[in-house]
């Protein structure tokens, strides 16, 4: 059976989803635990701003299954308070559906949106380098990989704006009216943050600043945007001159609170200050938004404009849910008979 326990954006807050991310570096070792523990045959832990999320291939029963992983989960984290829909435990098919609306961005923030699916990609591959998945999970994967190219190509679920970064810009437009003016920043130079960068640039941004911990990217980044690079321990000197701070890093504690954030307004005259912290865990202490003239955004905050999308797209959604549902039982089928034929030539011992 494969299996899948999670949280996500729709089931948690982001002070929730925070204390259960993983860094990329740890996930093989979890896996192993997982397989150690005889929890899991095979594999994959998706990790990203919105979700966390185990897929597993177990040969213990769904309920076992969700209260096992359940309390693998919260015991690995050291999560001591009471848990309970904040974390989603699936069956299949149920575990399979949910995989290919994962891959389609059928389940995300923003509706269709594309990112998800390399995310997804990339999770797949990091658990089948590391021998943690085999024959169930593959062709779970593979079919999820060509159900979203399916629902690409055949419906209009990815029109529009379909990404983190383009309803980051948007709530920008809508607090500043137009960015013509206004000088931008980006703290960390990962894939979010660079999405951010050349959506904010695209929509006529004024200036750019990249800070990051490897300065060689941050220049990389900068000179294709046509924007400049600084120090990733001196970002902080940048806050007298711009308008808007996007930091997306993968620190794993705040960068920015408010008593580093206090002397900095005072350089500024108190001109507002957008901040928009995409990371998880989160990058900037909640307390700065009680400050004068300081605007704090955290990603959850995006679902409010993600939201308008997703009723100018129910009719695409419902063509959407009708193939991942065929594919499901498809998958299914084909493995029904695979094993069903595996069971008859042992018998016949051939």
């Amino acid at each position: 059976m494969i299996f899948v326990l999670g949280m996500s954006h729709r089931s948690s807050p982001v002070t929730i989803r925070e204390r259960f991310a993983f860094t990329e570096e740890r996930i093989p070792e979890v896996l192993e635990e997982l397989r150690r523990q005889g929890l899991a045959e095979e594999g994959v832990i998706l990790s990203t701003c919105n979700r966390v999320e185990l897929y597993v291939a177990t040969g213990l029963d769904a309920q076992a299954a969700g209260r096992e992983l359940k309390k693998f989960l919260t015991t690995l984290h050291d999560y001591r308070e009471p848990i309970t829909d904040e974390i989603y435990a699936l069956a299949e098919p149920q575990s399979l559906q949910h995989l290919f609306r994962v891959a389609c961005g059928i389940d995300s923030m923003v509706l269709g949106e594309t990112e998800i699916l390399g995310q997804l990609k990339k999770a797949y591959d990091l658990a089948l380098r590391h021998r943690h998945t085999g024959g169930r999970l593959n062709k779970a994967f593979q079919r999820a990989f060509n159900v979203a190219k399916q629902i690409r190509t055949e419906t209009s679920i990815q029109r529009g704006s379909v990404s983190v970064a383009s309803v980051a810009v948007e709530l920008a437009e809508k607090i500043f009216t137009s960015l013509a003016d206004r000088h931008v920043m980006v703290i960390g130079a990962g894939d979010t943050s660079e999405k951010t960068a050349r959506a904010f640039i695209a929509r006529g941004a004024k200036s750019l600043v990249v800070a990051n911990r490897s300065i060689e990217r941050g220049q990389a980044l900068a000179a294709e945007l046509g924007g400049r690079a600084v120090q990733f321990d001196r970002w902080s000197e940048e806050f007298a001159r711009i308008d808007i701070a996007v930091s997306s890093t993968s620190a794993p504690h705040f960068i920015l609170g408010r008593v580093l954030l206090e002397p900095l307004m005072r350089l500024r005259k108190n001109r507002p200050l957008l901040l928009m912290d995409l990371a998880v865990p989160r990058d900037i202490d909640p307390a700065v938004d009680v400050m004068p003239n300081v605007y704090l955004y955290n990603i959850d905050d995006l679902q409010a404009i993600a939201s308008d999308y997703l009723q100018q797209r129910q009719e695409e959604i419902e063509r959407c849910e009708a193939i991942i549902r065929e594919k499901a039982a498809g998958l299914l089928a084909a493995r029904g008979r695979s094993e069903g034929g595996a069971s008859v030539r042992a018998a016949f011992g051939s």
